[in-house]
């Protein structure tokens, strides 16, 4: 899939709407178009066209009706707008998981961070909003096409983002193959932040390259994967006790006596696992709470936590 990067970035613009930049046209039913102004071109509808010459020049967030009389609100996308219509090749991490990583891995303007598993680059884009240009990210793809639509999202969005290094790779292969330690101007990471299919195989790589104290992240969609990924730190023993979150969220409809929940509620998307990087050879504090009878009997095959006694 191919990107446009030719046109303006999207963030940060502000003024009347000019030639060049991308826009959202909004009906009154809430359904959403982008187009890029052009001079001399017209936006077609099933009620008429809109002339980009009358957008042209207007300041954002403004209305513009078409020939049939239909209005539009047109208005400079924000972030959260753009992640959910972006080319992809592989699905996203929705704003509000994104949200939710970006405040609890703690991300902050600054951070050196590592990412792997691009995928259409929408955490990324979350992640360099939040290091700023003082920062840096590391992010790591296995599959070409995947780096190269999301390195043409965050370009369309954000612009050139020098702080930002893509390595095309499998992220414990690149850690042997020593590509994947931090660049020079990096000591150590602040932060790391795993969305793929198997995190629980990259801990122990990570946990080499993450500062004391760093916030590790997993991102997961199964209940499979989130109870692997715990168990996996929890038999690491450098990390403190996972926590585990999924986040909903849910739509409300409020006009004059008419209250009610929305039809809009956005429920499971995926599981948020977060931990930090405990200092070297300091061993996980045991857990005050063991763990339910048979969570580690005599069929488990996964690896066996160092901080918990199990009852004989």
């Amino acid at each position: 899939m191919s990107v446009d990067t030719s046109n303006t970035p999207i963030d940060g613009a502000r003024g009347p709407l000019s030639a060049g930049e991308r826009v959202a046209l909004t009906d009154p039913k809430g359904n959403r178009k982008w187009i890029v102004l052009t001079p001399g071109k017209v936006f077609h509808t099933t009620k008429g066209g809109v002339a980009h010459d009358d957008i042209i020049g207007s300041p954002d967030c403004t209305v513009v009706t078409s020939v049939g009389g239909m209005v539009f609100l047109v208005a400079r996308p924000i972030l959260q707008q753009f992640m959910v219509s972006m080319p992809r090749e592989a699905a996203v991490i929705y704003p509000k998981d994104a949200a939710y990583i970006v405040m609890f891995a703690d991300i902050f303007p600054g951070a050196r961070v590592l990412e792997a598993g691009v995928g259409s680059g929408a955490l990324s884009l979350a992640l360099l909003r939040a290091i700023g240009p003082s920062g840096q990210l590391v992010s790591y793809e296995r599959r070409p096409d995947f780096a190269a639509v999301a390195q043409g999202n965050v370009a369309t969005f954000l612009g050139p983002q020098p702080q930002w290094q893509v390595i095309v790779g499998d992220l414990v292969d690149c850690l042997t193959d020593g590509q994947a330690a931090p660049p020079p101007s990096v000591d150590l990471f602040d932060r790391a932040v795993l969305d793929m299919l198997a995190p629980w195989e990259c801990i122990d790589a990570v946990g080499e390259v993450l500062a004391p104290g760093g916030v590790l992240c997993c991102y997961v969609t199964t209940t499979t994967q989130m109870g692997r990924v715990a168990d996996q730190l929890r038999a690491h023993g450098g990390f403190t006790e996972p926590d585990i979150d999924e986040v909903t969220v849910r739509e409300w409809h409020a006009e004059g006596l008419a209250v009610r929940p929305g039809h809009g509620t956005t429920g499971h998307t995926g599981f948020v696992i977060t931990s930090r990087r405990l200092a070297p050879g300091v061993a996980a504090p045991l857990r005050r709470r063991r763990p339910a009878q048979g969570a580690y009997g005599p069929d488990y095959t996964g690896p066996m936590p160092k901080n918990i006694i199990l009852s004989p």
